[in-house]
């Protein structure tokens, strides 16, 4: 059996010998991150022993618990492109870890094993126009009547992330049992993919941010995953891994700025000595390497949480909560002062830590804004003296 830390050395070769080299191609030069090269870079992860640490063996996958994820997406995320080249890349991490968990055996037949293996892409549309649901569930207008045999769905969403190409999407939906996920096929004539969202995360992921129509989408009862009515507490399941799974690579992204920022600084003199000696720059340094440790301590408490406890228990939410909201911000500070260091240089795309700096900005949105997450980590601190 392969260690963990062996693993983690050929997830590191692996984004360094291949990952790297059309990295700034699609980060930096413009070339579209599309299916076919996701298919290329997954392919030569597969045969590197790489791909999948987020799946099941029975998938192709590497079957790592939230531990060892950790470590091994941490060094995938070294380039943008890399946890998308394992396979650890959303909507699909969280998608695959939900459907491994609810899908019933025909349900994982047909959506998971596919997806697992990254023959196919997902989406996973919940998000909604104003006065829709965004970081408030209880907001949700899209409706599934039900029908005899199957459902009708209605409604619009935005920032359904990967919806150009992906295979099936998850609706959430509103039902008179209360919220519903329903899996919808792409090819559902009631389902139309609209405008692709111009968002500041743009190179990292094929499919894009879209907006989604469902018009009398029709869906039999058999798409409905997990129990009707039960959509927000099956949504508890995803959270937890999504969350963290976001921190793991993030961190492996502010690890690498953090890395070209000192080497950078070791080449360059002002003022009569190398930048690495001025007292200023070694602050920051020094305060990205702060950052760093205690991003990658939260995430790793909170995986040891997530594999003792499971993830929907209320100890995995609240350390995901406090990791996501730390090191999202974590994430953005390294990268600033890598950007920083660089000087005139690091706003200039000819080096790439410009470029990170803006792709990492939604982190500290997406899967719930850092209010959001401070309110319900205060409330659940709180709720002993209630």
């Amino acid at each position: 059996m392969t260690s963990v830390a062996h693993l983690v050395e050929k997830t590191t070769e692996f984004v360094r010998d291949h990952v790297f080299p059309v990295e700034r191609e699609v980060v930096a030069d413009g070339r579209v991150m599309d299916d076919a090269l996701r298919l290329e870079l997954q392919k030569k992860a597969k045969e590197a022993g790489v791909f999948g640490p987020l799946s099941d063996p029975r998938y192709g996958g590497l079957g790592l618990d939230t531990r060892a994820q950790a470590r091994v997406l941490e060094a995938a995320g070294a380039s943008l492109i890399g946890p998308l080249a394992v396979n650890a890349w959303a909507p699909d991490d969280g998608n695959i870890h939900l459907l491994a968990h609810v899908a019933d055996p025909e349900q994982q037949q047909r959506y998971l094993a596919p997806l697992a293996a990254g023959e196919v892409r997902s989406a996973i549309a919940m998000t909604e126009p104003a006065p829709g649901a965004g970081s408030d569930p209880s907001m949700l207008r899209t409706f599934a009547e039900e029908t005899d045999g199957g459902w009708v769905i209605n409604g619009a969403k935005h920032f359904t992330t990967g919806a150009q190409g992906a295979a099936f999407t998850i609706c959430v939906a509103r039902t008179n049992d209360g919220p519903t996920m329903f899996l919808v096929d792409a090819d559902n004539p009631g389902m139309r993919v609209g405008r692709r969202m111009q968002t500041l995360d743009h190179s990292s992921a094929p499919g894009g941010h879209c907006e989604v129509v469902f018009e009398d989408c029709e869906v039999p009862d058999a798409a409905v995953l997990g129990e009707v009515g039960q959509g927000l507490a099956l949504a508890q399941v995803r959270l937890a891994p999504s969350r963290l799974v976001f921190c793991m690579n993030w961190l492996g992204l502010a690890v690498r700025g953090h890395r070209l920022a000192i080497e950078h600084i070791g080449t360059r003199t002002g003022f009569g000595a190398p930048i690495a000696e001025h007292g200023l720059a070694q602050g920051l340094i020094a305060d990205s390497e702060i950052d760093i440790a205690a991003a990658r301590g939260l995430i790793r408490q909170a995986a040891e949480t997530i594999d003792e406890q499971g993830p929907a228990s209320s100890q995995a939410k609240h350390e995901t909560s406090i990791a996501k909201t730390f090191v999202s911000e974590a994430v953005w500070r390294v990268l600033d002062r890598s950007v920083q260091l660089h000087g005139g240089l690091g706003v200039c795309e000819d080096h790439l830590v410009a470029r990170f700096l803006v792709e990492a900005r939604a982190f500290r949105i997406y899967e719930g804004p850092s209010e959001v997450l401070r309110w319900s980590i205060a409330r659940r601190a709180l709720r002993p003296a209630r």
